[in-house]
């Protein structure tokens, strides 16, 4: 969904809609299962436009210890503004305060709120996922699932390199 800015007069706007997952990017390592809801409000003021709003959508990743499918129901609130950049500072060394941090420039009198909520999802999702606190991950050796099964691979092969360190124990 596109939002038309020109056609927005002083008043907030109210909007809601459904995104199908399929077509929300989020990488090789997540999707959104079935759709994702986002609504919220638009506000067009002279020399920005503010949006607020939040998103619901369920992410399907994997595990960063075991590779396991895990399911994540997000909610995420978000607040952000556009400008025209003409109303942007270009200095290249400009040091950017804290309240710049969540104003992006307006390429063209369009918003594009399904790459609003795509970015706002990356931005959500957790660095790592585990499927649980205590997860096992992976056999080094056999590749097994150490949560599944209780593999008796001995791990005494260590690298060549290591072994000057293994005579200073002796």
């Amino acid at each position: 969904m596109k939002i038309d800015v020109t056609k927005l007069d002083g008043s907030a706007s109210e909007f809601s809609f459904k995104i199908d997952g399929e077509n929300i990017d989020l990488g090789d390592d997540a999707k959104v299962k079935n759709s994702a809801k986002i609504s919220g409000k638009v506000e067009k003021h002279a020399a920005e436009t503010k949006i607020h709003g939040i998103i619901d959508a369920t992410v399907v990743s994997e595990c960063s210890r075991c590779l396991d499918k895990i399911e994540n129901d997000l909610e995420v609130k978000f607040s952000t503004s556009f400008v025209n950049p003409e109303n942007f500072s270009d200095q290249p060394e400009k040091e950017l305060q804290q309240d710049e941090m969540e104003v992006s420039v307006a390429d063209s009198s369009e918003i594009d709120l399904k790459e609003l909520a795509r970015e706002q999802l990356l931005l959500a999702m957790p660095a790592q996922n585990f499927c649980r606190e205590d997860c096992k991950g992976l056999c080094p050796v056999c590749g097994g699932n150490k949560n599944l099964i209780d593999c008796k691979c001995e791990e005494k092969e260590t690298d060549p390199r290591w072994s000057a360190l293994k005579n200073l124990i002796k």
